[in-house]
């Protein structure tokens, strides 16, 4: 029996598939420690260049939290007089956010159908979104009493301003894919039958671009949103002498030169 995760490498392309389409992609305990490990394997594997981030079924991306499962590790709280259920945030959503974010290797999203709550929080901490033309989105926490997790609170406002993401965070409502494109949420919109294809075609082509200046890239723009000018200029010189030190620049000038297809190496 397939497990709640599917992870594969196949010619560095790391590619995580959520697999409970029959539960919208749901996360429940499983789920959420399997979807943990292989995001982590991937930032860890030196033979991953990219990462592709998808989910099977035509449905839904990820739905959130499995609130049946939810609803029963509540009662069992009350029942210890404990508070161990909300642990998650600290135990899953935060590992998987920090380490699609914080990879140096690009992440995409291929997101086929509704992403909600934490589904929303996990494309939005992806690098490039791939959307299909029948999803949607929906930061969906205040809906059932609850803040924003797994990063949204601090991806959302930088995708889509402070004021717009304060609007979606109070007042959850579905964001079709067309508006999320308006919105910036979605890099590319793809007919939904094309949307696997699309995403790894665009996933594959990161994986075999100049990985060192991808992290650069990467590791400059998170640094650019929370410091001075000043200060990213600096970066900007740390990092660009790091990217001009590496292999692949070298290849790139070169094929340039010769008027070639640079073949790049990774590092």
């Amino acid at each position: 029996m397939a497990g709640t995760v599917l992870y594969e490498v196949s010619d560095g392309l790391a590619t995580i598939t959520l697999n409970r389409p029959e539960a919208m992609n749901a996360l429940n305990i499983e789920t959420k420690v399997a979807l943990r490990d292989a995001v982590r394997s991937a930032a860890d594997d030196a033979a991953v260049r990219a990462v592709l981030l998808t989910a099977a079924g035509d449905r839904a991306f990820c739905v959130g939290q499995d609130l049946k499962e939810h609803i029963g590790l509540l009662a069992a709280d009350r029942e210890a007089g404990t508070g161990q259920t909300m642990s998650t945030v600290r135990e899953h959503y935060n590992p998987v956010v920090r380490a699609l974010t914080e990879t140096p290797k690009p992440v995409v999203a291929g997101v086929n159908g509704v992403a909600a709550g934490a589904g929303f929080g996990f494309a939005l901490a992806a690098d490039f979104r791939v959307v299909a033309d029948t999803a949607a989105f929906n930061t969906s926490f205040a809906g059932v009493a609850l803040t924003a997790d797994s990063g949204v609170s601090w991806t959302l406002p930088r995708v889509v301003g402070p004021g717009r993401a304060a609007d979606l965070l109070l007042f959850p409502r579905s964001i079709k894919a067309q508006e999320a494109y308006e919105l910036g949420i979605a890099n590319r919109l793809v007919p939904a039958s094309s949307l696997r294809g699309e995403a790894e075609k665009v996933a594959r082509t990161l994986a075999e671009g100049p990985t060192v200046a991808y992290g650069a890239i990467k590791e400059a723009v998170a640094f650019g949103l929370s410091h001075s000018l000043a200060q990213t200029l600096e970066k900007e010189d740390e990092l660009q002498t790091r990217a001009g030190s590496s292999q692949d620049h070298a290849i790139a000038v070169q094929a340039f030169v010769n008027k070639e297809k640079p073949k790049y190496l990774g590092r």
